[in-house]
């Protein structure tokens, strides 16, 4: 059984400095067409959403993870990152990252993984022991599409413009996403 986490009071008032939270638009956001959707209004704090398309991530020939379950997180600013149930995922070519980790104000500490064959370079991560509130993605893995290839419902996704952040930028999304030159300051 694990522990559960709570979130320290220095990151709940962190969390209270966002001014984009996904209730109004900001005057440079673009306006969704019929079918589209806007990343600023997507919420802050971030939300969960079971993704009902398939969901594929490919390294070269070799698909990685394939799976009719994952789930997105939607924030304020970035395109939705997917992530997949450990079940669904190839695990036989990746590996953890020993001694890099970093920290999400919303999900908690997150652990890296890259691929055998590249040990270096992060392909995908994961919060083995997530905040409260983000649970469910606890024995899910996210990927990097900057990486990798990775498709929703058939169609490759665009990697957010970002080393750091990897949202995966879809047809039905509208921007701009933080992690573009000049979004620095969001």
């Amino acid at each position: 059984m694990s522990k559960e986490r709570k979130v320290p009071e220095w990151l709940k008032k962190s969390r209270e400095g966002w001014s984009n939270n996904g209730s109004k638009r900001p005057s440079f956001a673009v306006i969704p067409k019929p079918g589209q959707r806007s990343v600023w209004d997507f919420p802050r704090p971030p939300l969960i959403e079971k993704v009902t398309k398939p969901v594929l991530v490919k390294h070269q020939d070799h698909i990685l993870a394939e799976s009719e379950k994952a789930l997105a997180v939607l924030e304020t600013a970035s395109p939705p990152t997917y992530y997949i149930p450990n079940s669904d995922i190839d695990t036989s070519l990746l590996i953890k990252m020993e001694g890099k980790s970093s920290m999400c104000e919303w999900k908690g500490s997150a652990t890296y993984w890259a691929l055998k064959d590249n040990p270096g370079k992060p392909v995908a991560w994961s919060y083995p022991n997530p905040f409260p509130e983000f649970e469910a993605l606890k024995e899910h893995l996210a990927f990097y599409p900057q990486n990798l290839q990775c498709f929703v419902d058939g169609k490759q996704v665009k990697a957010q413009d970002s080393a750091f952040y990897a949202g995966w930028i879809t047809p039905d999304l509208t921007g701009p996403f933080k992690g573009e030159k000049g979004t620095e300051h969001w």
